[in-house]
């Protein structure tokens, strides 16, 4: 019978200076090793767009949501669309802390918005890889903290990692947050676990994941709990309800406001029955391949979760990817995006890495045979998500 692990045994309460640096150099290296392989995939994807007479930093920077963040970056929240009769797009249902961090940019470099939205991404996707490696190095070792990173840059659909969205800063905070709650830094935690509820909707899985460590935690410590520990938790949610809390009250429903705005987009949690019918409607009907690869990827995520619990992943790692699955299996509307809000479930590339690790260790030449053919279906899927398909991503 296996299980699911809450924390690893006695994490430190502290991280010495010399281990931080000791930390920071391996995880910037996975950084650079990320970043090289998302320069490929973006050098292929504009290949692939100026061959289609499109321009590939507009479509990097100013395709789809994109122009909603670029939008409230410049002018702030209060644009309503009203496509057609019963659907109203109301800019109130993105979250605030990308465009913020657009609009810092945009101030303090000479730069277009769209240029400051992809510095933005890019940053926060290379700081994101940098704590993705930390997990891995923490639980695995530093050879399985790399590829974990430099898997997270060859998945599929990672093409979107490099546009003017907001999954990189989601997963910058989560990642971090993550290590600080396996490293026992409880505030640390929290606060990040915050700043990634202010990022996207599905943020909130970064609070339940530090509530979960801290409700484990604090069952074992009974009545000697750190204040640190109940700080971090209360912390944790404050993004998220806040932003949610207030752009409900806008709407005039403190309570129901922005759930009614994802609504009036299409958008709604039905427990997974809508997407199950758009399951049905593809197994049965000729629709565009796009729908069918985001298909792939959902049906790949459920299996590597399975796979993440059977290897007894810490509970911190288990809530959060459990959280984002659920989310983007569960919600109703925009099938093709369910790739992309599963991008920042980086812990269920852990079994994948481990493999890898294992294999290069064994047989060098199969771990890079393995890691050229993920490298050329990430660029290709990459090039047709971006430069092909017309369908919001």
């Amino acid at each position: 019978m296996t299980s699911v692990s809450a924390l690893p045994p006695s994490p430190p309460v502290a991280e010495p200076g010399a281990a931080r640096k000791v930390l920071l150099r391996p995880a910037v290296t996975a950084a650079a090793l990320f970043a090289a392989v998302r320069a490929a995939g973006v050098a292929v994807a504009a290949g692939v767009a100026w061959t289609h007479g499109r321009h590939p930093l507009a479509l990097l920077g100013r395709s789809w949501d994109s122009l909603w963040y670029l939008r409230i970056a410049a002018h702030g929240y209060g644009y309503v669309e009203r496509p057609r009769p019963g659907v109203v797009h109301d800019d109130l249902a993105f979250f605030p802390l990308y465009p913020a961090l657009v609009r810092a940019v945009h101030l303090l470099l000479p730069v277009s918005g769209g240029a400051a939205g992809l510095v933005v991404a890019w940053s926060a996707a290379a700081v994101a890889a940098g704590g993705i490696y930390a997990v891995g190095a923490h639980l695995h070792g530093r050879a399985v903290g790399t590829a974990l990173a430099v898997l997270w840059g060859l998945l599929p659909h990672s093409v979107v990692l490099s546009m003017g969205y907001s999954e990189p800063v989601l997963t910058a905070c989560a990642a971090w947050a993550l290590y600080a709650v396996l490293a026992g830094h409880w505030v640390r935690a929290g606060a990040l676990a915050a700043l990634a509820g202010l990022a996207r909707p599905n943020g909130v899985a970064v609070a339940v994941a530090v509530l979960a460590a801290a409700a484990v935690a604090a069952g074992r410590a009974r009545a000697h709990v750190s204040h640190r520990l109940w700080t971090g938790a209360a912390l944790a949610p404050l993004g998220w309800t806040g932003y949610v809390l207030w752009a409900g009250h806008r709407t005039g429903d403190p309570l129901r406001g922005y759930l009614r705005l994802q609504r009036l987009w299409g958008s709604r949690f039905d427990f997974g029955l809508g997407a199950l019918r758009f399951v049905k409607h593809l197994l049965l009907h000729k629709e565009a391949f796009l729908f069918f690869g985001a298909l792939t990827v959902v049906a790949a995520g459920l299996l590597l979760y399975a796979l993440l619990v059977l290897d007894r992943a810490p509970l911190p790692l288990v809530a959060y990817s459990g959280v984002l699955l659920a989310l983007a299996c569960g919600g109703a509307g925009f099938f093709q995006c369910k790739p992309r809000f599963l991008l920042p479930a980086f812990p269920l590339l852990l079994p994948l890495a481990r493999a890898l690790v294992r294999t290069a260790r064994a047989r060098p030449w199969h771990a890079a045979v393995v890691a050229c053919a993920l490298a050329g279906l990430s660029f290709a899927y990459g090039a047709y998500l971006l430069a092909v398909t017309h369908t919001p991503l």
